[in-house]
């Protein structure tokens, strides 16, 4: 069998499973059993066992098994991360909050932190495109900690083992932060989801109460205590939950610039807000 019909056989048997991206998947698949780069694998020599390994790998891509732990790396913006079970695989999706990020007027050495950080996906784009920025990353799953610190290994990236909904976290930091990004837990409780995510994304990543908030509105808490005047934060959040996110920032009354935003699929995606500036009663 050619390894064209190989993977042509393969992405049939996966989109039977219901996997959606079933021909990327095949491929990708068809890469890693060849060691080799998806764009490279019609050129590459195939080593001995390819068909045996890539069978394999597609037998439990077909059980809903996701890529990321078939392969063990997960491609987020710039980079590549260890990912695996136990902690949460990055998602395309986040990559517009990324670039809402990297489009922001900051200082030359920004502070920067990266609530639920999970893998570390966020502070290690952000350390990787923004090499003179200070990053901190918090999280507080011995798992996904582990993960991180591989990821994060070598970058500078401070890692904090902390509860973003603990109350006094982190004093050192009050209105010295310059940009809060975060990919928190804030699918509503009882959701419906994929395979992929339900049975093997740790639900500590995955759900935020009953409503999805419960650490957004920590968050929002926290963000009006660490940055400074002026300074932003974003946050991910659910498709259903825009709203009740804007209204978490507007509520507190110390932002402004308060805007929902999509993601590259239109959906709504994320929430960004502005520190407002000190004003002159404030100063004194």
């Amino acid at each position: 069998m050619s390894l064209r019909q190989a993977i042509d056989d393969a992405a049939a048997r996966l989109a039977a499973a219901g996997v959606d991206s079933a021909r990327v998947d095949a491929e990708l698949l068809a890469a890693h059993a060849a060691g080799t780069e998806r764009g490279r694998l019609m050129f590459a020599d195939l080593p001995s066992g390819f068909e045996d390994r890539f069978r394999a790998l597609v037998t439990e891509r077909a059980k809903r098994i996701p890529l990321q732990h078939l392969t063990g790396t997960a491609a987020f913006g710039p980079v590549q991360l260890h990912v695996g079970p136990g902690v949460f695989i990055p998602r395309p999706e986040t990559e517009s909050m990324l670039e809402w990020v990297l489009r922001q007027d900051l200082p030359d050495e920004p502070v920067i932190v990266d609530l639920c950080t999970g893998s570390g996906a966020l502070a290690l784009a952000l350390a990787t495109t923004r090499p003179r920025a200070r990053v901190i990353a918090v999280e507080n799953s011995a798992t996904a900690l582990e993960y991180a610190r591989r990821n994060l290994e070598g970058t500078g990236v401070e890692l904090v083992d902390a509860d973003v909904t603990a109350s006094g976290l982190r004093p050192d930091l009050d209105g010295t932060v310059d940009l809060i990004v975060a990919n928190p837990p804030y699918i509503p409780d009882g959701a419906a989801l994929d395979p992929e995510v339900a049975e093997h994304d740790p639900a500590q990543a995955l759900f935020g109460g009953a409503d999805g908030m419960a650490v957004i509105d920590a968050i929002v808490t926290l963000a009006q205590r660490w940055l400074r005047p002026g300074g932003r934060c974003a946050v991910e959040h659910d498709d259903t939950t825009s709203e009740l996110t804007a209204a978490a920032f507007r509520r507190t009354g110390a932002f402004d610039a308060v805007t929902a935003r999509t993601d590259l699929n239109g959906r709504p995606r994320f929430v960004t807000a502005r520190r407002r500036p000190a004003t002159t009663e404030e100063a004194r």
